[in-house]
């Protein structure tokens, strides 16, 4: 699949599929809660397929009517033992937070995975939730995970990872833990997924300091199902903010975009390079802050960018890379030590992409410089995925301008949003 240089520039409004972290727990939350809910705009990408039909393999009933997913569920203990190992195919957020709900249920559970999310660490939830006496025997520190029901015990933890996935399996496990536990976190991390629960009537308390943030669940407590509408997700129209941004003549407008401030740092970090950005029509849907963007494209500046923004925008940095690569000035990239555990080693294939695109470039501790230039000479055209979606599309959009690139791997675009390349192409892209 090849992505080439463009001269009329991408223009238009995109539909960008439902917000993929929503949308997990758009599942697994009903699943576990009393009552119906109807689910608007569910992203059905891989990823949240593999969630979906882990519950249906759990005996809950999931349909599909007139586009939307209804969920019937029975409560917290009315999930049943699977016949088979519950394979999630490439989703971590999936495996993670799978584990801390199955951990305190009484059946055992074998999850199982595709070749990159088996090697990706697994011991980062596994360890915290033996605290509260779960039983789970990893493979290796990866999957496949053994788990054993059990009684869980409440406890203090505090998160030495700021991982939105290591506290959400937490939070799911304690829902079914007699007591209190009191989860403590010292970074921001995305946190749909106790907003969620505390709008499903889940006991549970937030505090935030300016230094932590501490969450109080007590266990037992029944959920209530509400209706769920699906914002879309930022994260996808991450790739045509900047496909706009670093194209003459590009103009796009994106709607119903999920602006929650747990997440939002590629927006801060492109209008701190000068990024021609507007948030329009703010409102609140499903207790998440959702907003139209509009995007022109800018003439962008380097920026030098701590490590606190990669804990709001871990998962964009590949993008990022791609726009800093055509700013005026160079960019420091500060603390992506995190790049390093997702579905690949995202800071090497950022380093070795950008390197085969002409782009000088370098790592030291984990920081990422880049230092652009008015017009670059391709090295190497094949781009290097590793089976990763975000290098996948990151670099298609990289294409746009200096193309043509072909995309090794590119299925795993699927994962997260399927019809990525059909939107591209009909906004002036040139990818096929």
């Amino acid at each position: 699949m090849i992505s080439n240089a463009i001269k009329e520039g991408i223009n238009g409004t995109p539909n960008i599929p439902g917000d993929k972290s929503i949308s997990h727990r758009s599942i697994i939350i009903p699943s576990i809660s009393n009552g119906i809910c109807e689910i608007n705009n569910l992203l059905k990408s891989e990823d949240v397929l593999h969630t979906l039909n882990a519950f249906r393999s759990m005996g809950v009933k999931i349909l599909e009517e007139d586009s939307k997913i209804i969920i019937y569920g029975k409560g917290l203990n009315s999930l049943k033992q699977p016949k088979d190992d519950i394979y999630l195919g490439n989703s971590g957020t999936s495996a993670r937070l799978l584990t801390g709900l199955l951990s305190s249920q009484k059946f055992n559970s074998i999850i199982t995975g595709d070749k990159s999310l088996s090697k990706r660490p697994m011991e980062r939830i596994s360890n915290p939730l033996s605290k509260m006496n779960a039983k789970i025997q990893t493979t290796n520190g990866s999957l496949p995970l053994k788990i054993k029901g059990n009684n869980l015990i409440s406890c203090e933890i505090d998160l030495e990872i700021p991982s939105a996935q290591i506290k959400s399996g937490l939070l799911l496990a304690s829902l079914n833990t007699k007591g209190e536990t009191r989860i403590t976190e010292y970074k921001v991390t995305r946190d749909h997924t106790e907003t969620m629960l505390k709008a499903f009537g889940a006991d549970i308390e937030i505090k935030k300091t300016d230094i932590k943030k501490v969450i109080k669940i007590n266990g037992g407590k029944e959920l209530k199902s509400k209706n769920i509408d699906v914002p879309n997700d930022l994260s996808s129209s991450a790739f045509f903010i900047v496909s706009a941004l670093i194209n003459h003549n590009s103009h796009v407008v994106l709607k119903k975009i999920n602006n929650n401030p747990t997440r939002n740092g590629l927006i801060n970090a492109l209008k701190k390079m000068g990024a021609k950005i507007s948030l329009l029509n703010k409102r609140i849907t499903n207790d998440e802050e959702i907003c139209d963007i509009e995007v022109t494209y800018s003439k962008l500046n380097g920026c030098d960018l701590g490590p606190e923004f990669a804990d709001l925008m871990i998962d964009e940095y590949p993008i990022l890379a791609v726009a800093a690569s055509f700013a005026n000035s160079p960019s420091i990239f500060r603390g992506l030590n995190e790049l390093k555990v997702k579905e690949s080693d995202r800071l090497k294939l950022i380093l070795v992409n950008l390197k085969n695109c002409g782009v000088n470039c370098k790592v030291e501790n984990n920081d990422l410089y880049i230092y652009p230039s008015e017009k670059y000479e391709i090295k190497n055209n094949v781009i290097q995925t590793d089976f990763d979606h975000r290098i996948a599309m990151s670099f298609a959009i990289m294409g746009t301008r200096i193309g043509p690139l072909e995309i090794s791997e590119s299925g795993s675009i699927n994962t997260s949003f399927p019809t990525f390349k059909d939107e591209l192409n009909r906004l002036g892209g040139n990818f096929f």
